[in-house]
């Protein structure tokens, strides 16, 4: 039987015990090498493993980790060696070219004890704020609350939808990066409030994710639906039911309206779009200003920019999106006269 020595890879982002079935298998059963002490070598060991931890080895050394390998899998049958995040490559590529080398003296096997799963990088992001933000961290971060870094959020969120805007999905993923960073941090700066006020990203994600099943019984709760309209129409349902529990246990008096909950500091044409979509799906027929009537010049302006959103809505266009690609194509037509003259 061709001796093998088992290259063992396992994510740093984990706690030390959750490993396959098949990786706890091996590390039982066969001597397992690491280049130093770990929680993943403690586990191994309280479970009953054989660890050892050759120390560091200089590059003369007459027995390098290699040949340690090399003798445990002749004398074991395998030798586990429980790599870092990388794979080791260096010793692997010794290792490799060692096989190729001398056929037969040994397999080499790069085995997954752990990965990653989806969103695994978070947790480093969460770690990285949170060294940022405490003493001995970044001066500037320290001293941000949420009001200094309120206009950081809306300019990273601009920024990102100008990305989706030009079509450019490689500065997007930059962008909300940028955009992620302003949400760890408002998290991280929430660890300092009063006690009872303090809430941290756990308490973020853990909102989202409830608000997501909720807001999405056709998934989570086998609500039967035929349709996106439909699905649109539970979720504003569910979203009026949200509103109105809110308005109730902060003790609020009167009957929620479809206007509760609109974001007011948005842009104003986005504002009156979101205005008439929600009066529209209320059912509530209130008619619009009429410009004539009004007196005052920005009244009957601002009467007229309504309707414009109305009938926007009408056709099916985006008034926010239309104004901001006239608007960009108004600079670059001054740019090109400019550089021309």
């Amino acid at each position: 039987m061709t001796a093998r020595i088992v290259l063992l890879v396992t994510s740093p982002r984990l706690p030390a015990g959750l490993l396959t079935a098949q990786a706890w298998d091996t590390v039982r059963r066969f001597p397992v090498f690491a280049g130093a002490d770990s929680e993943l070598t403690t586990a191994i060991s309280v479970a009953g493993g054989t660890v050892i931890v050759p120390g560091p080895q200089p590059a003369s050394a007459v027995e390098p980790v290699e040949e340690t390998l090399l003798a445990a899998a002749a004398e074991h049958g395998t030798a586990v060696w429980l790599a870092g995040p990388a794979g080791d490559e260096d010793l692997a590529r010794r290792l490799g070219l060692r096989l190729a080398r001398e056929p037969g003296l040994a397999e080499l096997e790069l085995m997954y004890g752990s990965w990653d799963p989806p969103g695994a990088r978070l947790l480093d992001a969460v770690e990285v704020m949170d060294r940022l933000a405490s003493p001995g961290g970044d001066p500037w971060k320290r001293q941000q609350t949420h009001d200094s870094l309120a206009r950081y959020l809306l300019e990273e969120s601009y920024e990102a939808y100008d990305a989706i805007a030009a079509g450019d999905l490689a500065a997007l993923r930059d962008e909300l990066g940028d955009v992620l960073l302003q949400v760890v941090l408002h998290a991280r700066l929430a660890q300092e409030l009063p006690e009872g006020e303090r809430w941290d990203v756990d308490d973020v994600a853990g909102g989202l994710v409830a608000k997501m099943i909720r807001r999405n019984p056709h998934v989570f709760a086998g609500v039967r639906v035929d349709g996106v309209e439909e699905v649109i129409d539970n979720w504003e349902q569910i979203k009026a039911a949200e509103r109105a529990a809110s308005g109730a246990a902060a003790g609020a008096g009167g009957a929620p309206s479809p206007m509760d909950g609109i974001v007011l500091a948005q842009p104003a044409l986005s504002l009156a779009d979101k205005v008439l979509h929600r009066a529209g799906r209320a059912g509530v027929d209130v008619p619009l200003p009429e410009p004539d009537a009004a007196a005052d010049p920005s009244a009957r302006l601002g009467a007229h920019l309504l309707a414009v959103v109305a009938r926007a809505r009408a056709d099916g266009l985006d008034a926010e999106g239309a104004l901001r690609r006239a608007a960009l194509a108004y600079v670059d037509a001054v740019r090109a006269a400019t550089t021309r003259s």
